[in-house]
């Protein structure tokens, strides 16, 4: 698993249209997030600071329970930390997700399940602003939002929190337990 470091710079690569982490040792992180998307500051270079590498931690606790491959939390948890620092605001986009009973209140990092009239996804919330969140898709299929529109892997949507509910995880197996005695 990747261990932030001082040394990890964000910039904006113009060949690529893109924001860039530099990880060092030649490695370089795309961010998803498209350009349109992108606050002022992301076009200047910058650390990755003590802040950031504590909201990737937050984000990484989070996803545990999801079933991804390690590269795959790392990319999910990189793009979710670039999302909290360099995302412009946007406004709900709900129509697209069924309306859940009960309220749920989702904290930073935590997993929810959104569902629309052609299947549910989990997401990952990026900020909670009181009534709507900021989520990040955490499936690695896509998830279709109706006939024309679907969502893929890292995508960025805000929703009122009334569209959620709290992500129950695969079934577990059943535990079994030898008396002993």
């Amino acid at each position: 698993m990747l261990k932030p470091n001082n040394s990890w710079m964000w910039y904006y690569d113009q060949k690529y249209d893109a924001l860039m982490l530099d990880l060092g040792d030649d490695m370089l992180f795309r961010v998803a997030i498209p350009t349109k998307n992108l606050i002022p500051c992301a076009f200047t270079r910058s650390t990755f600071t003590v802040d950031d590498a504590s909201v990737y931690q937050s984000f990484l606790e989070g996803m545990s329970i999801l079933e991804l491959s390690a590269p795959r939390k790392a990319e999910l948890a990189l793009n979710a930390v670039a999302a909290s620092r360099f995302h412009k605001p946007l406004m709900p986009k709900s129509w697209f997700f069924n309306q859940q009973s009960g309220t749920h209140q989702p904290q930073l990092g935590d997993i929810v399940t959104l569902s629309t009239d052609l299947g549910e996804g989990q997401f990952l919330i990026i900020e909670n602003s009181g009534t709507a969140s900021l989520c990040m898709m955490a499936d690695t299929a896509s998830l279709a939002l109706n006939a024309a529109k679907e969502m893929a892997f890292c995508e960025t949507i805000k929703v009122m929190n009334d569209r959620m509910k709290a992500y129950e995880g695969a079934a577990e197996a059943p535990v079994t337990f030898a008396l002993v005695g």
